[in-house]
């Protein structure tokens, strides 16, 4: 049994057999992240958000033949991004992993999108980006911040395009006392604001004219959207809704551009019905720190991979849940502070620096 690095990283790359790559695009501002377990993890899913944009989700559904992936991609482009994991594959293909069939292998990789068209030039992440992310993968230290799928994430744009900020990707991981290591890589794309659940700090909002951020709560309880600052006529934000898919045309928080992407691992021995039951439970991690979450606009998607190294004891199930929400937690919150402003969009340091 491989030994966990006791967060040395704190990341998760902490779980052995797990590696993280990223390809980043900075002037296109887009990106993807490849997370790859090429012996195979029994794989979970929880599609919470109301404007997903997936591939290969309905295998992970516990009553589907499918037990195990070896990867799964997180990505920008919206739908076009999607095409990454056709890389991804092409990767694992070479490297031997995969369902043996027929004399070939067929890697099984589920991938899921958020929407950062617009912001930088018109290239997504291609199956070229993909090939390249896994190429990179390694089990070392991750990049964080304004890397990979979150190189174009946005967060805090319930207020209009010219008043959010940087969102972006963070890692994190817990140990427990038993052995049982879980991580958490999060794209955090989210068009609510950011809390730390701990502090009850804001750590990003909308923000304010000249310095600090809107009260997103006193706005809310009003139950009026914004009016479109690019419309004379009055017209608010809820007439401009676009299209599904994890993103849309329109510059306004109607439509389904905001989407937190999670990948969650351990070592622990899991059932194909236990994995999808974490990725539920992780979901709480978003609640916390994202407000408000899974709204019509979001895509918010958790893969759970489970590498199957470590029993747990009576009880243990729990215990790993809750240890992994956590870990949810923190990467979101790092991968927000760790973000540095791209293409005119501060980040959420850069902006509580210029008070």
């Amino acid at each position: 049994m491989a030994t966990p690095s006791a967060r040395l990283r704190d990341a998760i790359t902490d779980v052995p057999g797990i590696k993280v790559g990223h390809w980043t695009n900075r002037r296109a501002a887009t990106g993807c992240t490849a997370v790859l377990c090429m012996a195979g993890a029994v794989g979970g899913v929880d599609v919470r958000g109301a404007a997903p944009g997936t591939r290969e989700t309905d295998l992970l559904r516990p009553d589907n033949l499918v037990q195990e992936v070896h990867g799964v991609l997180i990505t920008g482009g919206s739908a076009f991004g999607l095409d990454a994991a056709s890389g991804v594959m092409r990767y694992l293909e070479e490297q031997g992993a995969g369902f043996a069939f027929a004399g070939s292998r067929v890697p099984i990789v589920p991938a899921a999108n958020l929407f950062d068209l617009g912001l930088g030039s018109d290239r997504r992440p291609d199956a070229t980006a993909g090939y390249r992310a896994s190429k990179r993968a390694t089990g070392g230290a991750v990049a964080e911040g304004s890397v990979g799928a979150g190189t174009g994430a946005t967060v805090a744009k319930s207020a209009g395009r010219d008043r959010l900020l940087k969102g972006g990707l963070g890692t994190a991981s817990e140990l427990l006392d038993t052995g049982v290591v879980v991580g958490a890589i999060v794209a955090v794309n989210a068009g609510g604001s950011i809390r730390d659940p701990r502090t009850g700090e804001v750590v990003a909002a909308p923000r304010a004219d000249g310095a600090g951020f809107i009260d997103l709560d006193a706005h809310l309880r009003t139950g009026r959207a914004w009016p479109s600052e690019d419309d004379d006529d009055g017209e608010t934000a809820d007439d401009q809704t676009g299209d599904g898919d994890g993103g849309s045309d329109g510059d306004d928080e109607a439509g389904p551009q905001n989407t937190t992407l999670a990948v969650i691992a351990t070592n622990a021995r899991l059932t194909k019905p236990q994995a999808g039951r974490l990725a539920t439970v992780c979901h709480d991690g978003f609640a916390r720190t994202i407000w408000p979450a899974h709204t019509m606009g979001d895509g918010d998607v958790v893969f759970a991979l489970a590498t199957g190294e470590v029993e747990l004891e009576l009880g243990g199930l729990g215990a790993l849940e809750a240890m992994a929400s956590r870990a949810v937690e923190r990467a979101i919150l790092r991968g927000v502070r760790l973000a540095a402003g791209l293409a005119g969009v501060p980040s959420a340091s850069e902006w509580a620096a210029s008070r």
